[in-house]
């Protein structure tokens, strides 16, 4: 596969914006990995980068959502127990989401998917 310095480039501008979407700029990084989408073609690292930041972040998205349903559901925003599952979900949960996109982050600097990466010596 020939992959050019501009796709390598939009896959770190993409691996870059998802980490941003979980960490400080929520809705515009998404915004932006949508942007970047409409930029690539099929079967090009960028196009997997984008995706791959897309899916994260519909994922995260579901289960912050879910985390949420939980509180009002067991208790409402009053309750001690509140705090309970927002610390829970962001020390365990987020974290995780953050060190996944902090791994493809690295995969797309060095122009690579996360399978080959992770299965190579």
């Amino acid at each position: 596969m020939n992959t050019t310095k501009i796709q390598l480039k939009r896959a770190s501008y993409a691996a870059f914006a998802s980490l941003l979407n979980l960490t400080a700029l929520p809705v515009i990084s998404f915004i932006i990995l949508l942007y970047l989408y409409k930029q690539t073609q099929e079967n090009t690292i960028d196009r997997y980068h984008v995706v791959l930041g897309i899916k994260t972040n519909l994922v995260a998205a579901a289960a912050l959502f879910l985390v949420c349903g939980l509180m009002i559901l067991f208790g409402g925003f009053y309750s001690l127990w509140t705090w309970v599952y927002v610390l829970s979900y962001f020390m365990f949960v987020h974290a995780l989401f953050i060190l996944f996109a902090t791994w493809a982050l690295t995969c797309a600097w060095a122009g690579e998917k996360l399978k080959k990466s992770f299965l190579s010596k």
